[in-house]
């Protein structure tokens, strides 16, 4: 029988206790363990007052704090609970493990403890949107799920309510998986391309880190492969898992396919069709492919009546190509998921117009030469902003596709959305999609996607 999470509060309370970063998925894990009587101490690069009333409730319980710029030194805890975007390859961590500290994380022990069947989804792109169609379909069948992990909700803590009928689908970083140890029952990995260059060794590095998904499955799980992606072979090679994948156009043996304007099934090399790709109601062949995937990980689980359903009526995830508002007959699209150049092009191909775009943000140290490309055959104007704009700027302008295209800079984020509205006339969509990520002046995309809602709806008075 499986450890519960009372079984594991239990075995740790003898233990000194460190959490690295009072963020999203440590400061439900930092409560629960010193209402359970844990030694916990809090180590975080901000002060104790900005920690505010998180701090303040802490404290009241018992945690003690490591706080400031050398919250990592001294590190000598017995369990140390790192936050997905402190690398386990940093010296301090390094140094407490040969100490003898066992490194871990709140997912990593989730995977040690959930009672029910997971599903988990990695990617550069798309996973999201994946792991978010994979939990409708298979709320839409039924099932109880429990959606979390890097989309923003953690669950261990909520380990309690979980049955062994539930399932749990689990969006899941390579901040996360890199060194992790996990086995889910599905792994899906939806593509792959550079990203996070900032915070990995090197591109092979976060390759590695998002194989962490599925090498530790034996033969009786399964892995779901983008057969369309160029480091599928890579992954093929590593595994030992039961092989199926998804494609747009591809031959397949296992998985879902479209083909001809229709989402077909292939079982052993057999193809059904089930219904036109044109039921799918969110736009884009990116998205398509999430869908695919999506069907994938749920076949046997899920009627094909309920993935058609949903596919008709699924309206996309926030900040996900999200129409916020058609001002005086201009669209304006919020993609401020799109932190990646990849992301960005892969949002221009799904429009059927060619936007006023804004793009830059904090640079993550990735190349812009085909994203300039792209922008110059797709793009009516362009407003480039943030700590990226002169890279993408001369990407721009030393693109061989380069012939007249409007590119202008602005001051700031506010600037480069006043800039773009106007730049537009009736008919025309300004699309944020930044290809950056947000860290320069916003605390994530999502932050960012809301401003840009706000600075639309300005525009309307």
């Amino acid at each position: 029988m499986n450890m519960t999470f009372a079984d594991y509060i239990n075995s740790i309370k003898s233990k000194s206790i460190a959490i690295l970063g009072l963020g999203v998925s440590n400061t439900p894990l930092a409560e629960e363990l010193l209402l359970n009587g844990c030694d916990v101490t809090i180590c975080d690069r901000r002060s104790f007052e900005e920690l505010a009333e998180e701090g303040q409730k802490l404290l009241q319980i018992g945690a003690k704090f490591r706080l400031g710029d050398k919250y990592l030194e001294n590190l000598r805890e017995e369990l140390v609970f790192r936050t997905p975007g402190l690398m386990p390859f940093e010296p301090h961590l390094l140094k407490a493990e040969a100490q003898g500290s066992t490194i871990t994380s709140e997912m990593e022990v989730f995977f040690r403890l959930c009672p029910c069947q997971t599903i988990a989804v990695t990617g550069s792109d798309g996973k999201t949107t994946t792991t978010t169609i994979i939990a409708e379909l298979l709320k839409a069948n039924g099932f109880c799920v429990h959606l979390g992990g890097n989309i923003g909700h953690p669950l261990l803590c909520e380990l309690p309510g979980f049955h062994r009928d539930d399932i749990a689908v689990l969006e899941l970083s390579s901040f996360q998986l890199h060194s992790m140890y996990c086995v889910p029952d599905i792994a899906l990995i939806t593509n792959l391309s550079p990203n996070h260059l900032d915070k990995h060794l090197d591109f092979q590095d976060y390759v590695d880190s998002k194989a962490n998904i599925f090498l530790n499955q034996t033969h009786d799980g399964r892995l779901i492969l983008n057969r369309d992606d160029p480091y599928t072979p890579y992954y093929q090679s590593l595994s030992r898992s039961k092989l199926s994948y998804f494609s747009v156009g591809s031959d397949i043996f296992n998985g879902y396919l479209s083909r001809d304007n229709q989402v077909l099934r292939i079982t052993e090399g057999n193809a059904e069709a089930l219904f036109s790709t044109d039921e799918i109601r969110i736009p884009g062949t990116h998205n398509l492919q999430n869908f695919l995937a999506a069907f994938e990980a749920v076949r046997g689980l899920v009627s094909d009546d309920i993935c058609q359903e949903v596919a008709k009526t699924f309206s996309g995830v926030a900040h996900r190509l999200e129409t916020v508002a058609v001002v005086r007959g201009v669209r304006y699209i919020n993609d401020s998921i799109a932190t990646s150049p990849v992301r960005t092009i892969a949002g221009l191909h799904a429009l059927n117009c060619r936007p006023i775009i804004i793009c830059g943000g904090y640079d993550k140290h990735l190349p812009f030469e085909q994203l300039g490309n792209e922008l110059c055959k797709m793009a009516k104007a362009v407003v480039l902003t943030g700590a990226t704009a002169e890279k993408i700027s001369e990407a721009i302008y030393t693109s061989n596709e380069y012939h007249s295209l409007e590119v202008r800079i602005a001051q700031d984020f506010s600037d480069a959305v006043f800039i773009a509205a106007s730049l537009a006339v009736p008919g025309d969509t300004v699309l944020l999609s930044p290809a950056c990520a947000s860290f320069d002046h916003f605390h994530n995309f999502e932050e960012r996607g809301n401003k840009f809602k706000n600075l639309v709806l300005e525009l309307k008075k």
